[in-house]
């Protein structure tokens, strides 16, 4: 369904609870559609502390000037 910013205002938890329902609900502003009104994801996994230790560890210099410098060139191209 696609509303008004206006209707969307006054309708806020009409909308809300179509969307949760698994409705699209499109807000639009003069006609135009702008966003869309979705549910939040909840994650269901458990978290497992440690999940990421196999991850290589950081460079000491990680965050070093002349490191931050190397990416900045790469990135700008200059």
């Amino acid at each position: 369904m696609q509303v008004s910013l206006a209707e969307a205002e006054t309708q806020l938890p009409r909308l809300i609870r179509a969307a949760l329902a698994g409705d699209e609900v499109i807000i639009a502003e003069q006609g135009c559609p702008s966003v869309r009104l979705v549910p939040v994801q909840t994650t269901t996994g458990k978290r497992h502390p440690g999940a990421w230790s196999h991850l290589p560890q950081a460079a000491e210099d990680w965050d070093s000037a002349a490191f931050n410098r190397e990416i900045a060139h790469d990135l700008m191209g200059d």
